[in-house]
C-alpha cells in the first residue's frame, strides 16, 4: 500500500516519497509533508534553474540559492523562474 500524505504544496492526501530525499530535518521535514508530483513538480523546476541560470553545483551560494528557492516552492510562495519562461497553461 502506498504511503500517503497531505501535501504542504499541492493541499491534497497525496502518494509521498518513499524515503527521505536527503539526510536530516529538511529532509524528514519532506518526507511528511511533500507529495511524490510535488517532489517531481520541484526536480523539473530545479533542473531548469540549473540550466538557464547556469548555477553551478559546486558553488556555495548556487546551492544555497536552490535551498532558499525549495523552501519557497514548497511553502507557496513566489519563487524563481528561468527568464521568459510561461507555465503551460492547463
Amino acid at each position: 500500500m502506498t504511503r500517503t500524505v497531505t501535501c504542504r504544496k499541492l493541499k491534497q492526501e497525496l502518494p509521498g516519497l518513499d524515503r527521505p530525499p536527503f539526510p536530516g530535518a529538511k529532509g524528514q521535514d519532506i518526507f511528511e509533508h511533500i507529495s511524490r508530483q510535488a517532489w517531481e513538480d520541484w526536480q523539473k523546476h530545479q533542473t531548469m534553474l540549473i540550466n538557464e541560470k547556469r548555477l553551478n553545483m559546486m558553488n556555495g551560494e548556487d546551492r544555497k540559492f536552490l535551498q532558499t528557492e525549495m523552501d519557497k516552492f514548497f511553502a507557496g510562495e513566489e519563487y524563481a523562474q528561468a527568464e521568459g519562461y510561461v507555465p503551460p497553461s492547463e
